[in-house]
C-alpha cells in the first residue's frame, strides 16, 4: 500500500496447471480484498525478459521461491551489482531478510565483497518491525539507514570493487555509520 500500488503475479500456470494455477488463484483470491491495487499476471520467462528491458515497470512481485530467486539476481544484475540487492519473505508474523546474493568464494577473506545489500536488509526489518509494531522509531531508524546508503552510494566516493571502486566493505560501512551520525 506504501508502493505505487502494482503487484505482478508470476508463475507458469499454463505448464505446471496444479501448483502455479493453485498459486495464481490463491493470490487472485487475496487481491480481491485490496480493490486499490491493480494486478497483472507474467508467465516467468516473460518476466525475465521484461525485468531486463523494461525493470521499471514493475513495483511488487508476487511468486513462488523458485521463481523469485531467479528474479531477484536478474533484477541485482540490472541495477549494476548483485551485492546491491537486498530480499524479504514476509509473512502476516514472521519475516526474513537477507541479501540476494549468495556466497562468494573467489572473494571472501579479502574485504571487498559489497554489504550494502546486507544493510539495505537491516533498513527493511526495521520498518517491517515498526509497521508490524506500530512503533514509528523502528520505521524511522529503517529509512535513516536507507537514506545512508543512498547518498553513499550516490556520492561516489567510498564504492566497492564491484561498483568501479577501490573501497573496502568496512571503509563503505564505516560511511554508512558516519552518515547515521
Amino acid at each position: 500500500m506504501n508502493r505505487r500500488r502494482r503487484v505482478t503475479i508470476v508463475h507458469k500456470a499454463n505448464v505446471l496447471t496444479v501448483s502455479d494455477g493453485l498459486f495464481r488463484s490463491a493470490v487472485r483470491d487475496m487481491a480481491r480484498e485490496y480493490p486499490g491495487i491493480s494486478i497483472n499476471e507474467m508467465y516467468i520467462d516473460a518476466a525475465v525478459m521484461d525485468m531486463v528491458r523494461r525493470p521499471q515497470d514493475f513495483d511488487v512481485i508476487v511468486t513462488t521461491n523458485l521463481y523469485g530467486d531467479i528474479l531477484s539476481d536478474i533484477a541485482a544484475y540490472v541495477t549494476g551489482s548483485i551485492g546491491l540487492a537486498p530480499s524479504a519473505n514476509m509473512g502476516d508474523s514472521k519475516a526474513m531478510f537477507e541479501p540476494v546474493h549468495g556466497a562468494a568464494f573467489d572473494i571472501a577473506g579479502k574485504g571487498i565483497a559489497n554489504p550494502t545489500a546486507t544493510i539495505l536488509c537491516v533498513s527493511w526489518m526495521l520498518r517491517w518491525w515498526g509497521e508490524k509494531t506500530g512503533d514509528t522509531k523502528y520505521m524511522s531508524a529503517g529509512d535513516a539507514v536507507e537514506k545512508a546508503v543512498i547518498e553513499t552510494l550516490s556520492e561516489g566516493v567510498k564504492l566497492t570493487p564491484d561498483l568501479g571502486g577501490n573501497a573496502k566493505a568496512e571503509e563503505f560501512t564505516e560511511e554508512i555509520l558516519r552518515r547515521l551520525g
